[in-house]
């Protein structure tokens, strides 16, 4: 049997009643579609965040759509992200008729480069959208004092950070709103796919959720377009809410699995994940560096432990966004980076024993290259 980088078995198995019961009550419910458990957990999961206000979606990419479109970013509007990023951060900014443009990312964590923003803005400029990669957040602080002194809200892609804090505050709480992908894999994940936008702002909130119903606010009556079909279901709100009381579990579990990995590989040649100054991080991805990637995944392929890549390429390289105009070298830490990234396992329930298989294979590999 092969290791994989990630798998839900195991937990899955040690809450297997807790999970049965929660698609019980929906079922029992007679309610399965924007009903009370899509309601408790968006309740449930905006108090965890500190704002008023959370939109249950159907996908952690229509999260984003939708809270772009929510603060009325469109058609030749510009969005300053990262190309760093998995692609559905720059197809949400497509799907809407924006332009992303991106900035480059620091070298040591693969987060954005605030420093670069300010000369990337143009009078097009409707947004501003950091992603808080790999479980860490980018650095807030600078970016929202430029958002506020150019009067551009900022769009925070959370996907990857549930729980992750920046100088004490937690991600998703710095923007006019922000996006969070409830994926399997995710730090807080669905048995399914879900996604949710986040806001303080009652004017925002009340257009997302317009926007998820169609355009509707009574039903088979639009108020307004665009609107979509971008509904979290009863299901999946009801197995979310239950885990949202296990999340800080969760994120114990991969900090204790991330620092096994730091105990087992930090003196060999694997660069390890480098934690930014006030960022407490929750490894949604435990993400290494090495020149000689690609030998290092087929050798340990030979002892059954499948490895990703987050990101091999870069978004800006891909033929889907070559209208961008972007050439190689454009980002040259960014493209830097993503010859030379890899992921390890990273699941709470990452047994020690497989842990154990993952980092003696990569000791011995390393020690024969």
């Amino acid at each position: 049997m092969s290791l994989l980088v990630w798998d839900y078995t195991r937990e899955y198995e040690n809450e297997r009643h807790d999970i049965l019961a929660a698609v019980d009550t929906v079922f029992r419910s007679g309610q399965l579609i924007l009903g009370p458990k899509v309601e408790q957990f968006e309740r449930d999961f905006a108090a965890y965040h500190d704002v008023p206000h959370c939109v249950g979606v159907d996908n952690g990419t229509n999260a984003i759509v939708l809270g772009l479109q929510a603060i009325g970013v469109g058609q030749g509007d510009e969005v300053i992200t990262v190309s760093n990023t998995a692609a559905p951060t720059v197809v949400a900014i497509d799907a809407v008729g924006a332009r992303p443009v991106f900035v480059d990312v620091h070298e040591d964590t693969y987060l954005m480069d605030v420093d670069q923003v300010a000369a990337a803005i143009t009078d097009r400029t409707r947004c501003l959208l950091p992603v808080h990669l790999y479980g860490q957040c980018v650095d807030m602080t600078p970016l929202t004092a430029l958002a506020a002194d150019r009067g551009i809200p900022i769009l925070e892609d959370c996907a990857q950070a549930h729980g992750a804090r920046r100088s004490g505050r937690v991600a998703g709480s710095w923007g006019k709103a922000a996006a969070f992908s409830f994926y399997p894999t995710k730090v807080l994940g669905a048995y399914g796919d879900g996604g949710a936008t986040i806001t303080s702002d009652d004017e925002v909130a009340a257009n997302l959720r317009r926007l998820r119903y169609y355009g509707m606010e009574d039903r088979y009556y639009v108020v307004a377009t665009p609107g979509h079909n971008s509904r979290l279901d009863e299901v999946q709100a009801e197995i979310l809410r239950r885990k949202l009381t296990r999340m800080d579990e969760y994120i114990g579990a991969r900090r204790a699995v991330a620092a096994r990995y730091a105990e087992g590989l930090g003196d060999t040649g694997l660069t390890l994940p480098a934690v930014a100054p006030g960022n407490e991080h929750v490894y949604y991805l435990y993400v290494v560096r090495h020149p000689e990637r690609e030998r290092i995944l087929t050798a340990l392929r030979s002892y059954g432990i499948m490895l990703n890549v987050s990101y091999r390429w870069p978004v800006h390289t891909m033929s889907g966004f070559s209208h961008l105009g972007y050439a190689a070298g454009d980002l040259p830490v960014t493209e830097r980076c993503a010859g030379e990234i890899f992921s390890l396992p990273m699941y709470p329930s990452l047994s020690v024993s497989d842990q154990s298989k993952v980092i003696d294979a990569l000791r011995h590999t390393l020690d024969t290259l």
